[in-house]
């Protein structure tokens, strides 16, 4: 697959609205708009995109995923634009699952990542079927490794698609104050310690749940970050569409200026 050295790319951050997807897709719809009009050439959306997190009214939605994922699909084609976000999947166990999906411009998925680590402070695992894979995927950017929002925490993982080529790691999530100092100092963190880009796309707003979880107050600041750890892009609090540029040659550069995967010892880890 060709790799676009430099590209323009665009962080569509928003408000989910939970268990409403034809208000989402219209949303999404709108800000893939946007972005293409600005000259973005993929558009990244946060955690859940299409449905919130209403796990009650996402199980009667699951029969519509496969037609939501679509619709994604069918954006992609319609603007010419690469698109990757999490959506809800109906699993072949009849099962729903939080999946990253990058769609090309053929609306054809070249990634499908099931979000591996579960958030047991909200009793995610309660309601989803957990990913059993790290998933790499060659695309325009370069290859990718595949994330959703609990698994920032776990270094292992990013290291592992590292390890399997990836110059670019892609995360939607859906991270609430008050762990905003955790959002920039890990991905911060992760884009340092593997010497690649890192692309983080948040929600924003407040989603309420109806449960002793009560109300998630989502902080939005979306964030690039380049592979020498620094800020290429963070968003505000706001909606909107976040373009900037980045450079995959700067992978290759970070990498040969400091050898810190040849000065890898892992067979005393």
């Amino acid at each position: 697959r060709n790799v676009v050295a430099r590209m323009k790319i665009a962080l569509a951050q928003f408000e989910v609205n939970r268990g409403a997807p034809e208000t989402n897709l219209a949303r999404i719809r709108e800000l893939v708009a946007q972005s293409t009009a600005q000259g973005g050439q993929v558009v990244f959306l946060p955690e859940m995109c299409t449905t919130g997190f209403d796990w009650s009214r996402n199980l009667e939605l699951l029969n519509q995923a496969t037609e939501h994922r679509a619709q994604i699909a069918a954006l992609a084609v319609e603007f010419n634009v690469a698109i990757c976000g999490s959506l809800l999947e109906h699993t072949e166990l009849g099962r729903a699952a939080n999946t990253l999906y990058f769609f090309e411009r053929t609306g054809a998925i070249l990634a499908q990542y099931r979000k591996i680590h579960l958030f047991t402070l909200f009793g995610e695992e309660k309601h989803v079927q957990a990913g059993e894979a790290v998933v790499t995927a060659d695309t325009e950017l370069g290859r990718i490794g595949c994330s959703i929002c609990y698994d920032l925490r776990f270094p292992e993982l990013f290291r592992k698609c590292a390890h399997d080529g990836a110059v670019v790691q892609v995360l939607a999530a859906a991270f609430p104050h008050p762990r905003l100092t955790h959002w920039r100092t890990l991905i911060q963190a992760r884009a340092i310690e593997n010497q690649s880009y890192f692309i983080a796309t948040n929600q924003c707003g407040i989603e309420r749940h109806g449960s002793s979880i009560g109300e998630c107050d989502y902080f939005g600041h979306s964030m690039v970050v380049d592979p020498w750890g620094e800020i290429v892009l963070e968003a505000s609090e706001s909606e909107g569409v976040y373009l900037t540029d980045i450079d995959i040659a700067q992978v290759a550069n970070a990498r040969s200026r400091l050898t810190a995967f040849k000065d890898r010892r892992p067979e005393l880890y």
